[in-house]
């Protein structure tokens, strides 16, 4: 029993989240990889593959809980220079898989180093967030331009082959300035510019045509990126006698999957449009989670995301070191709001765009990687819990102390007695 505890420290709720996501992942993953089964012929490679990430993965959850929380502050210093080195290696020599750079391999490994960018992104915002408080718990006007220079910059290099990842891991810095109280005028200016920017930037995408940029350096993805906005936004209608499923198939099959479902679904293993979703297992994982375990099924996954986020924001409160309430809070954001990202893909919300739901899609990276970040969420909880007892410690010597001062009489010879 002791065992278990030491080797499972930290906050009970987080851990608790973890591991229903890791058995959604593995029921949803074994069902919806159909496809690679087909192209296999091995029924039980995919998911043994997947399970074996997730072990992997689990194995990093109680490595990194248990490393001592100071070396937390190491991992910007590590991970911003490495993976601004692999985003631009990546840029130029990766081979392209869907017309994009995102995958390079080392020693046989493929992996994206995106993901990498990511969380040095978000402990790099905290770091700076942290080092720059000022006594009345705001940041110094400085944060908001290292934070633009840092995290801006990483996600410049991320936005040309995938955009939409750079456009999330933006949004969460700006969500993380707001949270670590960086002054309006700062990041209320910087909104308004990316909305400027965004329409000036898209009337000039949707004049110059498509032939052009293909030929224009890192803008070959703006044809890709006009064709799922104009889907999107102005969709063709064509008579359902005349409509071709083909053409659209992801969409179309995740719509179909979604709308042929229920209260509870299909049950587990008893989906249709997985073997009609190329990215079913990945990318439109959550239209097949509606599928088979139904609106309910569904909802029990947006709420495990949501708690995860209002839990994780009340370690961050309790923690008493800035940095590690930062770091924390903008991992929380960015699990959070790469989960919704997919979600309003998978029901037609939002364009059509390549995130994978966290901890639950297939991946090796991203599934790492998140583990990484759970493993330094139950960290700082256990840090929390560390703090919180040494606190209840004192407080009961402070009061053993009180009631031996009170209990003492003094008399006439000024000795003390009882």
């Amino acid at each position: 029993m002791d065992l278990i505890k030491s080797l499972f420290g930290g906050d009970k709720v987080i851990w608790i989240i973890f591991m229903l996501l890791c058995m959604i992942s593995i029921v949803e993953v074994f069902s919806a990889a159909s496809t690679l089964t087909y192209k296999s012929g091995d029924h039980l490679a995919p998911i043994s593959q997947h399970c074996l990430f997730l072990l992997v993965g689990c194995a990093v959850v109680v490595a990194v809980h248990k490393l001592p929380h100071k070396l937390y502050r190491l991992i910007p210093v590590v991970t911003l220079p490495v993976s601004v080195v692999l985003l631009v290696v990546t840029m130029f020599t990766a081979d392209k898989v869907n017309s994009a750079a995102r995958w390079m391999t080392i020693a046989g490994i493929q992996f994206q180093p995106s993901e990498i960018g990511k969380m040095a992104v978000v402990t790099s915002v905290a770091l700076i967030l942290s080092m720059l408080q000022q006594a009345d718990g705001s940041a110094h006007p400085k944060a908001f331009k290292y934070i633009m220079l840092t995290g801006g910059g990483v996600c410049a290099l991320i936005l040309p082959e995938n955009f939409s990842t750079g456009a999330l891991l933006f949004a969460v810095c700006i969500l993380m300035m707001v949270v670590g109280r960086v002054p309006f005028k700062q990041w209320g200016r910087l909104v308004a510019g990316l909305v400027l920017l965004v329409v000036t930037a898209a009337t000039v995408a949707w004049s110059v045509p498509d032939d052009t940029w293909r030929k224009v350096p890192m803008a070959h993805r703006v044809p890709v990126w006009k064709a799922r906005v104009t889907e999107f936004i102005a969709p063709e209608r064509v008579p359902p006698m005349e409509y071709d499923i083909n053409e659209k198939a992801q969409t179309a099959h995740a719509h179909i999957a979604i709308a042929s479902s229920n209260l509870f679904g299909k049950m587990p293993g008893n989906s249709v449009e997985r073997d009609f979703l190329s990215q079913a297992f990945s990318d439109f994982i959550f239209a097949i989670i509606i599928e088979e375990l139904g609106l309910l099924g569904g909802g029990m996954v947006i709420f495990l995301y949501i708690i995860l986020l209002i839990r994780v924001g009340r370690i961050a409160a309790q923690c008493d070191k800035k940095y590690l309430s930062f770091m924390i809070m903008g991992i929380a954001l960015l699990f959070v709001a790469q989960a919704l990202l997919n979600m309003m893909v998978a029901v037609g919300l939002f364009p059509v765009t390549g995130q994978p739901l966290p901890l639950i899609s297939k991946g090796g990276t991203s599934t790492l990687v998140n583990c990484v970040y759970i493993g330094l969420i139950l960290g700082v909880s256990r840090y929390v819990e560390q703090l919180r007892k040494q606190t209840a410690q004192q407080e009961i010597e402070a009061v053993v102390s009180d009631e031996d001062t009170t209990g003492l009489v003094v008399d006439s010879n000024d000795e003390p007695r009882n």
